[in-house]
């Protein structure tokens, strides 16, 4: 169930983060579909295979590494580029994923997004995704969320499919699936759904918000990949877990789907001895 923080608490919080985010998108559009010559891109995937970062994934984090860590010196940060700072005790984290996409980035495809999350006393209580290309926001704290485009603001709120059969299902590559365990897993999932489609990135995630799709099954993510998408998904009415149906704070294998019913319908195959 997504925590119930007051809004009142966060709302300070909020206005914050609503107004830093835009400001890291700009910075980010200085290089999206630029001259490949000036993405600054390096490969730090090595033996793994191609894993990108540009000069875009490194301004985003320093740009808001340095505004909420000159806000809140005692909070702690975990970023993909930069790893860990502060103290392990702080009871606030902030989690930022500046390109969540980066291999969509330097391609020109406009679905990678800027995530950063929140996280107090161990529990993901916000999170955003931020595509500036589109000029879009999902966000959602304290179980509540909203979209905000160009067509105006709206909540979130995910579909209400409850049979694979019927299901829209999204992953952002099948090689994401490191073992053939989790590989056969993925494919009995797609294989019972009514669509499967490839792509997407974090904003795969964001579409289930928006009851657009109704599943995301994927592997090999890293906490920042999936914790500031956890209250987005639940404040619409999803579930989002491992495939222990737990709170995927560690990343690995996740499963998202719209409705209870749908998740444990598509953990069930994906278990299945």
């Amino acid at each position: 169930m997504p925590l119930k923080a007051s809004m009142t608490d966060l709302s300070d919080l909020v206005d914050l983060v609503d107004a830093l985010i835009p400001r890291a998108g700009t910075l980010a559009l200085r290089w999206f579909r630029a001259d490949p010559a000036e993405l600054g891109m390096a490969d730090k995937g090595g033996a793994a295979g191609f894993d990108p970062v540009t000069e875009a994934d490194r301004a985003v984090e320093e740009f808001l590494r340095a505004e909420l860590g000159g806000r809140f010196p005692g909070d702690r940060i975990i970023g993909e580029e930069q790893g860990v700072t502060g103290p392990p005790e702080a009871g606030r984290c902030w989690v930022i994923d500046p390109i969540d996409g980066t291999k969509a980035f330097v391609t020109g495809v406009p679905t990678w997004g800027i995530l950063l999350g929140l996280v107090m006393d161990g529990r993901p209580v916000a999170g955003w995704m931020h595509q500036p290309y589109l000029g879009e926001t999902f966000m959602a704290a304290g179980g509540v969320g909203r979209f905000t485009g160009r067509s105006g603001q709206r909540p979130l709120r995910a579909a209400r499919t409850t049979e694979l059969a019927e299901a829209v299902l999204y992953c952002t590559h099948p090689n994401m699936f490191t073992t053939p365990g989790e590989r056969t897993a993925f494919d009995r999932v797609a294989g019972a759904v009514r669509l499967q489609r490839y792509g997407g990135d974090c904003y795969a995630y964001c579409l289930l918000a928006l009851g657009q799709i109704d599943l995301v099954v994927e592997g090999g993510l890293q906490p920042y990949d999936i914790i500031p998408l956890i209250p987005i998904i639940e404040a619409a009415g999803g579930v989002v877990t491992d495939r222990d149906g737990h709170a995927p704070l560690e990343g690995g294998f996740v499963v998202a789907a719209a409705t209870p019913e749908l998740h444990a319908q598509a953990l069930a195959l994906i278990n299945q001895m």
